[in-house]
């Protein structure tokens, strides 16, 4: 479902539950919408509505359950919100909303799951968010928190899921939270956090990864930080019991240690406290991802990419997922890495890989992703064994043009992918396609990157093909060379239309039967003066043999059509990505009817 949400609804004025979630809705949340006062859910998670959030929403006094996740809501949460003492679930996530949280939030006693994750919401965290003892999950991670853990944190007797990661608070992790003897996810990592990390309660079956990026923690070895340091008993026995002692004791005492010290230390045997200095001092838990991946061993072998592999992998809690281990002998790899990072920090959107956490250290970077169980679009397109529908052809188009919209025009830094093809195109269980491998991405500022040969922009190429005739190291993996060019919103565009192509013909821009002046696009161009099926997969054809020929002529020509406007030499004159859903989604409906 597409359009706006329209003003009339208001008039639905004894409507008790409003479910548009995961369409693609536009516009803003009408005002209207405060008339029906009936209203006790409200779920428009996973659309595209922006503006904000109205004011009004306060008077829905029946409220129980508001979901606007995913969407690009702005400005800050209304006060008198926060006053519903009926909500039960609120989730938030997903958008730029700002502000701070009101005192007067002290009334959801009856509040089971708070959302407000992935936000740019700031102050201090409320203690009074301890008084909500019906509270089972709070996720305030990716936002601009400051100061303490609330200490009343522990009251939270009922709560399972606690997530706090990526904000700037600072202070001691309470010990209070012993206490929460149900908490099974806890996310405190990439904060300031400072001192001692419980280690009773919930705390026993914690690992790592719920403490990353905060230096200045201790603790247990397997939580990944140093060691807490404490006075040595023989230093408190010296100054304060045996003040008294001889100096001749003391002298024997010191003579026996350098003994002993030089007695190991030519043997080549490291000292107890030299070992553990070696161990404990690690701040990355890379011991982590070799028990997940078995060691990286081949069976868990899941693919190789620009700069390194990819295995999967099972974490302690039980949870699968992709470890891509960057091999850091590869020129650029490291880059890679930073600009990976850079970009996963800051994008959130349901058609991108989602980078869970990373791991970094001198000798190690590795980023530990979401896990895609059917493995990535080049395989289903060149495997034997496999087949897409035109449907399912069609909704991995959409799902990629939603994921380079919100990249080109959904965040206030737009992120040029730079290395768009079928084998970065990961797909979920629910063959749900995904984009990934940001190694390349870069912001709208830079003037350099790399592509891949087919995929690239013509203008890319030729204004920089001297670099590959100068680079007698430039690495080649089936016919693929790197390049590099301008960085453009454009040169994205460029590639989905080449992939849009190769996904109807099956044909790779590298394949051998492209030479000299004849391409892809050329060779589907030339089609649609005769018989456009004659370019199109013949697989595909096979599985929508039962569908009218003259139906699957028309919908495939349109489809092509919009990969050709794609991928047009001049960049002025191609498709605007956020054109290309629409489009496509007329075609699906056409489809589907």
């Amino acid at each position: 479902m597409s359009g706006t949400i329209p003003s009339a609804m208001g008039g639905l004025e004894m409507l008790q539950r409003l479910y548009l979630g995961n369409n693609n809705i536009e516009g803003f949340i009408p005002e209207d919408i405060c008339v029906m006062r009936n209203l006790g859910v409200i779920s428009l998670e996973n659309n595209k509505i922006s503006g904000l959030i109205p004011d009004c929403i306060g008077n829905l006094s029946r409220l129980k359950i508001v979901f606007l996740s995913s969407n690009r809501l702005t400005s800050s949460i209304p006060v008198n919100f926060w006053n519903l003492e009926n909500l039960l679930f609120i989730n938030f996530s997903l958008n730029s909303l700002s502000g701070y949280l009101p005192p007067s939030m002290k009334k959801l006693n009856a509040l089971q799951m708070l959302d407000l994750s992935w936000n740019h919401i700031t102050g201090n965290i409320l203690s009074i968010i301890g008084a909500f003892q019906s509270l089972n999950s709070l996720n305030l991670s990716n936002n601009l928190f400051i100061g303490p853990i609330p200490q009343s944190f522990g009251d939270l007797k009922g709560l399972e899921f606690l997530d706090l990661s990526n904000n700037n608070l600072s202070g001691s992790i309470p010990k209070s939270l012993e206490r929460l003897k149900y908490l099974k996810h806890l996310n405190f990592s990439f904060n300031q956090l400072s001192g001692r990390i419980p280690y009773d309660g919930p705390f026993v079956n914690f690992i790592a990864n719920s403490f990353l990026g905060n230096m200045a923690l201790c603790g247990r070895p397997d939580f990944g930080v140093s060691p807490c340091k404490t006075p040595r008993m023989a230093h408190r026995l010296l100054k304060y019991i045996l003040p008294a002692v001889a100096s001749t004791v003391i002298l024997i005492a010191l003579i026996c240690i350098i003994l002993t010290k030089n007695q190991k230390r030519n043997s080549g045997i490291p000292t107890s406290v030299e070992r553990v200095t070696t161990v404990e001092h690690r701040m990355i838990p890379y011991h982590e991802l070799r028990l997940a991946t078995n060691d990286f061993c081949q069976s868990n072998f899941l693919g190789a990419g620009s700069f390194g592999s990819v295995y999967k992998g099972i974490l302690a809690d039980g949870a699968t997922v992709a470890v891509k281990v960057l091999n850091l002998h590869m020129e650029g790899a490291s880059k890679s890495f930073d600009a990976e990072c850079k970009v996963w920090r800051t994008i959130r959107h349901r058609n991108l890989v989602k980078v869970i956490t990373s791991c970094s250290s001198p000798d190690v970077r590795a980023l530990v992703l979401q896990y895609m169980s059917n493995g990535s679009l080049e395989k289903w397109l060149y495997s034997h064994n496999y087949c897409l529908s035109l449907l399912q052809r069609v909704s991995m188009l959409i799902n990629i043009a939603s994921a380079l919209e919100y990249l080109h025009h959904g965040q206030s830094e737009l992120v040029v992918h730079c290395d768009l093809k079928p084998s970065n195109i990961l797909l979920d269980e629910d063959m749900v396609a995904h984009v990934g491998d940001f190694g390349l991405a870069k912001d709208a500022t830079q003037t350099r990157t790399l592509g891949t040969l087919g995929y690239i922009a013509p203008a890319a190429v030729n204004t920089k093909l001297w670099q590959q005739e100068e680079n007698s190291n430039a690495e080649a993996n089936d016919g693929e060379y790197g390049y590099a060019g301008k960085v453009t919103i454009k040169g994205d565009v460029f590639s989905y239309g080449i992939m849009l192509l190769e996904i109807i013909a099956r044909k790779k821009p590298t394949d051998e039967m492209f030479s000299g002046e004849l391409t892809l696009r050329e060779w589907i161009n030339a089609s649609l003066a005769d018989d456009v099926l004659e370019v199109v997969d013949v697989g595909l054809l096979s599985v929508e043999e039962g569908r009218d020929v003259k139906v699957t002529r028309d919908v495939i020509l349109s489809i092509i059509e919009i990969g050709m406007r794609c991928c047009e030499e001049v960049p002025e004159e191609r498709l605007e990505i956020k054109d290309v859903v629409p489009k496509l989604m007329k075609i699906k409906l056409a489809l589907e009817s």
